[in-house]
């Protein structure tokens, strides 16, 4: 269970291609057609990676973008962070304000482990993960 929106979901697709066509610069244009985002959308999400240090832009007809850092030195929490809250949200079967304030629920433990684990995933994950994973035949089309 992944517990992030879809800009962040959206964002870590971008920083995947990214990761998976380091070396070269790709635009907005390539990353939508292969990730099927809206080139709209694409660009958007690499302005504000780019703004926040996490990938590199060049204009031109010979520019495009980047990875700013190595693939292993940006887990997917970072990427997730500059989209939404991280923090987890609440999901006490008993409703907002129970756990915490009451006896905890009887689910609380469980819910409170699968966050943490969710917290985990993403601060382990890097996008290393994503360097020698094939792309999609139709890239750079």
């Amino acid at each position: 269970m992944f517990i992030y929106g879809k800009m962040a979901t959206y964002a870590i697709s971008v920083m995947s291609y990214l990761a998976e066509t380091s070396g070269r610069r790709v635009g907005s244009l390539e990353i939508s057609q292969v990730r099927k985002l809206s080139r709209p959308l694409a660009a958007k999400l690499l302005t504000q990676l780019a703004a926040a240090g996490l990938a590199q832009g060049r204009p031109g007809p010979s520019g495009g973008y980047t990875l700013a850092k190595p693939p292993r030195d940006i887990c997917l929490f970072d990427i997730v962070a500059l989209f939404g809250p991280t923090e987890p949200p609440d999901l006490c079967p008993f409703g907002p304000g129970w756990c915490g304030n009451n006896d905890p629920c009887p689910l609380h433990e469980k819910i409170t482990n699968l966050l943490s684990e969710n917290i985990k995933f993403m601060k382990s994950s890097t996008l290393a993960e994503f360097v020698d994973w094939p792309t999609s035949p139709t890239a750079g089309q």
